[in-house]
């Protein structure tokens, strides 16, 4: 794949490394992004700690409550344009669309699709209707429902609609007893953006890649291979603390981890509560979208607007 100016900025972007170590990471990984930010994390050239993904696509996330808060559901409704994003008939369809999913237990997408949704028919032909009506293409990329027993719900939306978040807490509490912690913990992850809720969730094969970028950083540094073993335990050790929610520093008093916080506030309260679930969803992650060229586009759009007239 060649390596063009564009794919160098986008990964100069992701990383925060240098043009020339961008260009060098993606010549020696063929152009691949994703292997090319591995690359300069090894030599210790990227500056950014996680990598959200490719975030182009445009479009809504929205998150929607049953009354008492022990349903929950997130949903990720992508457009070509922020413009469209912003349409209030658009924002409308997405929250009902949230609404929807904590109607039906477990959905898969087919069957949401086949949804009845009001006198449109099924939100298949709603999705159908709101693309012939507004003019560009959608789609419903992805959704989430919470609903386990003893756990109580909530969350944040963040600039408008750009990431989503649901907190799922453990709790005799109601929801208006937690809702300030609740809230507090959902920016939390809106912000940190961690991987998982405690170390004991820890995927194993994530955390067997980065024992191995790890440990090709401490040889790039010039340790020695025999030492790795003494060292890597403390490396991992730290990078847990960032990606696990719980033992991440609490943004709003970096005195505590996010489980002292909340402990702090169950004793408040006189009621236990234990963070057992969260979802983040941000717009676009992981979807690449077309770089387009305005001035072509409107070149095409008088093109076509001309031969429609004559």
């Amino acid at each position: 794949m060649a390596v063009t100016a564009q794919l160098v900025k986008e990964l100069r972007e992701m990383t925060g490394a240098g043009m020339m170590d961008c260009k060098k990471a993606l010549v020696e990984t063929d152009g691949d992004i994703d292997k090319a930010v591995e690359v300069l994390r090894e030599k210790g050239l990227s500056k950014a700690a996680k990598k959200a993904g490719r975030i182009a696509a445009e479009g809504l996330v929205q998150i929607a409550f049953s009354d008492d808060h022990k349903k929950a559901a997130v949903i990720e409704v992508n457009s070509e344009t922020d413009f469209v994003a912003k349409n209030p008939e658009f924002i409308e369809f997405v929250d009902n669309l949230a609404a929807k999913v904590i109607e039906k237990d477990n959905p898969c997408m087919e069957c949401f699709m086949e949804m009845p949704y009001g006198d449109e028919g099924t939100v298949k032909d709603a999705l159908t209707n709101k693309i012939s009506k507004i003019g560009e293409n959608m789609n419903i990329r992805r959704f989430e429902k919470l609903e386990t027993e003893g756990v109580v719900y909530t969350g944040y939306i963040h600039a408008g609609g750009k990431i989503g978040v649901l907190v799922g807490i453990k709790t005799d509490a109601t929801a208006a007893e937690i809702e300030t912690v609740g809230k507090d913990v959902a920016m939390q992850v809106a912000s940190m953006s961690p991987k998982f809720v405690k170390e004991d969730e820890v995927d194993q094969e994530w955390l067997a890649s980065e024992t191995e970028i790890a440990k090709q950083q401490l040889l790039n540094e010039g340790k020695k291979p025999e030492l790795l073993d003494k060292i890597i335990p403390g490396k991992i050790k730290a990078i847990l603390k960032e990606v696990c929610l719980v033992d991440q520093k609490f943004v709003k008093n970096s005195d505590v981890t996010v489980a002292q916080y909340v402990a702090e506030e169950a004793k408040k309260l006189g009621k236990d509560m234990a963070i057992v679930e969260m979802v983040r969803y941000e717009v676009g992650e992981g979807i690449e979208k077309k770089e387009e060229d305005f001035a072509a586009e409107v070149a095409a759009q008088q093109a076509a607007a001309a031969a429609k007239n004559n």
